[in-house]
């Protein structure tokens, strides 16, 4: 067995369990926030905006196993990260170029 499978078979279910949980509590505290119109709309955006990046980190972290703690999870962390910023500038510059098109059309 290779050092790679001998470590994803240490995981086990605990931390699938506590990355649930932690899932469940950070999308029901802020569903409630909004059903409930206890705060202001900006104070609650950016609640959820707050809920969705811790959100975001527990997922990494429990469900996809990347850290920083290894070698292997150092470079698989960096990976994706590179790869999320590829994709945020790819979407976003064609956005902004198709909002920059729009507005040179009818402006």
């Amino acid at each position: 067995m290779s050092q790679h499978d001998q470590a994803h078979q240490d995981h086990g279910i605990k931390p699938y369990v506590i990355g649930f949980v932690l899932a469940v509590i950070l999308t029901v505290i802020p569903f409630w926030l909004v059903m409930s119109g206890s705060m202001d709309k900006v104070t609650t955006l950016w609640t959820i905006v707050i809920f969705a990046v811790v959100q975001i980190a527990v997922h990494l972290k429990y469900f996809l196993h990347l850290s920083l703690t290894t070698e292997e999870g150092k470079m698989n962390t960096f990976t994706f990260l590179f790869s999320a910023l590829i994709i945020v500038l790819v979407v976003g510059l064609s956005v902004w170029i198709l909002y920059a098109s729009n507005a040179m059309m009818m402006g």
